[in-house]
């Protein structure tokens, strides 16, 4: 497990290529404990996760065959977790048969701890969302305000990783987005879910 002042560096590494700073990997612990640890940025974004699990499971455990609340908040968990691992075991295989293996650690790493800040930057919509359920219109706005935003920040974060240029930067990014949503989409029709629009 990483000390608070790794996770500080790593953190600060993932939002410095973020902002399209090379020198962001240099912060970065790119050993294969690296690589392992790198998965510790889900423990450092579940507090946020669970504040968006709450306010889902609050507005959808009155419909029916929805299950109680728990039940809902455990297959929350169950698909975002899945969909923020399995994207990744798939470029594991296709990393070196599109010629980007040398940059898969680089990749997961950065994402991992990229994927905690962008978590955390999504919060406000989902607190939101949760303390106000009549602010419906507004959490809705706000959420598609940051959704862009941080597409625009894992593109850069991707693009800079990568280091094959824009049009191979924004392919993998591309696969990754698409990869996340099918896992998203499938999971949560498999388990029963339906997140309100």
């Amino acid at each position: 497990m990483p000390s608070a002042a790794e996770i500080q560096r790593y953190l600060t590494g993932a939002w410095r290529l973020m902002t399209g700073k090379p020198d962001g990997l240099l912060l970065l612990d790119l050993s294969a404990d690296g690589f392992w640890n790198s998965f510790f940025a889900i423990v450092i974004a579940l507090p946020a996760l669970f504040v968006s699990w709450i306010g889902v499971a609050n507005e959808i455990a009155d419909e029916p065959l929805a299950g109680g609340r728990l039940s809902i908040l455990l297959r929350l968990a169950a698909i975002d977790l899945s969909a923020w691992i399995l994207p990744l075991v798939a470029l594991a295989v296709a990393a070196p048969l599109a010629g980007i293996g040398a940059r898969f650690v680089h990749y997961v790493v950065a994402s991992n701890w990229g994927s905690a800040l962008i978590i955390w930057l999504m919060l406000p919509a989902a607190l939101l969302r949760l303390i106000s359920p009549s602010s419906s219109d507004l959490a809705a706005l706000l959420s598609i305000g940051l959704f862009g935003l941080s597409m625009v920040l894992t593109w850069r974060l991707t693009n800079v990783v990568i280091g094959r240029g824009p049009a191979i930067g924004t392919a993998v990014f591309a696969g990754m987005f698409i990869a996340s949503l099918a896992v998203l989409f499938l999971l949560q029709a498999a388990l029963g879910i339906q997140v309100p629009g």
